[in-house]
């Protein structure tokens, strides 16, 4: 099967679980051709398992300071460029266009009447999750902005819907607890190490693509790179990090408590935050301060690891498969073989904040 698989590189999520299913993809021997698009291609990283992959500049929201900036993303954006790399991009040889909420793909798919599935966090808010802070503009952007005829949808939890769980790397083990990890990118790198001093005697690790390596006392800078970042989030204690869907996953993975911090205005964080709260498996704040971070730190963090299985094995098996027009069996496969496994959602969590 020839496959085209687009990848929004905004942040490191979706980088990261196309990294596990471009190596399923490699094992099953599929000819995939990988786009990424949304962060200039000098900005990427630990690449190598794409090959040779495409690059557009695609579309992307500019955040700074915890929050989304509309005027900028809107006079930032290069529309034009973007339609033209739609129209550029033929589909025509490929068996199947898969999307991880990647937009010139879907789109270039869509015009071409070329199948197109969409496998990734987002697509989850098709089904009846926890959602907050959402309006037409948010709703608009989650159908629109990337928009496939498969949606595969993941989640922490099943939601009782034919949700996945988290594509993550199943081999990562928690292996101690050394010290609290730090991951805020779209915060003031400044103001966190700042804030992260003023506890002395708790050792912090903050990683940021904005800062150098050094050492300032009780927090160790780090610039982000992918295996230094595994091996310090496999012995922390806990993990402070905006409510993004991958690194959480990744915590309730291993059992690590996480403090989240939604950042302001994306909808998705929020209802991440929501759910995580809702569900009981981790804490969420609007503000980072000394107050909130001093709660949280001493307070009751204990995390019952969730063990979730190989989903990027399975799931490459049932796409090659060709088989999509059920995902059910796939999906109730996949939450029993999770260790601990989900209880059904309460009620409350199946309607949906409005």
């Amino acid at each position: 099967m020839k496959i085209l698989y687009g990848v929004q590189g905004t942040g490191n999520g979706h980088i990261s679980r196309a990294r596990k299913m471009a190596a399923q993809l490699r094992e099953h021997n599929a000819d995939v051709t990988f786009l990424i698009s949304g962060r200039e291609r000098a900005r990427l990283f630990d690449m190598e398992c794409f090959g040779n992959f495409e690059h557009r500049i695609g579309l992307t929201m500019v955040q700074n300071n915890g929050a989304v900036l509309y005027w900028p993303t809107a006079t930032q954006a290069k529309p034009l460029q973007f339609i033209r790399d739609v129209r550029a991009l033929d589909v025509r040889g490929y068996d199947l266009v898969i999307s991880d909420f990647e937009p010139v793909t879907a789109w270039a798919a869509k015009l071409s009447n070329k199948i197109c599935m969409g496998i990734g966090h987002q697509y989850a808010f098709q089904h009846r999750i926890p959602q907050c802070e959402n309006n037409l503009a948010s709703d608009a952007v989650m159908k629109w902005f990337a928009p496939v005829d498969i949606p595969v949808g993941l989640h922490w939890h099943h939601f009782d819907t034919n949700i996945l769980p988290p594509i993550i790397d199943t081999q990562l083990q928690a292996r101690g607890k050394k010290h609290v990890l730090v991951y805020l990118p779209f915060e003031q790198q400044s103001f966190v190490t700042s804030l992260l001093q003023r506890f002395p005697a708790i050792r912090f690790v903050q990683y940021s693509p904005d800062v150098t390596d050094s050492e300032q006392g009780n927090v160790a800078l780090r610039q982000t790179n992918l295996h230094g970042f595994r091996a310090d989030l496999c012995e922390a204690e806990g993990v402070i990090c905006n409510a993004g869907f991958e690194l959480v996953s990744e915590c309730l993975h291993m059992g690590i408590p996480a403090l989240v911090k939604p950042v302001k205005g994306q909808m998705e964080q929020h209802s991440n935050a929501l759910a995580l709260q809702q569900l009981g498996w981790g804490s969420a704040v609007n503000e980072l301060s000394e107050t909130t971070l001093h709660e949280w730190l001493n307070g009751e963090r204990r995390v019952v690891p969730m063990e979730y299985p190989d989903v990027a094995a399975a799931l490459t098996e049932w796409v090659l498969s060709g088989e999509w027009h059920d995902k059910t069996v796939l999906a109730d496969t996949l939450w029993e073989n999770t260790r601990s496994r989900p209880r059904a959602a309460p009620t409350y969590l199946l309607k949906a904040q409005r």
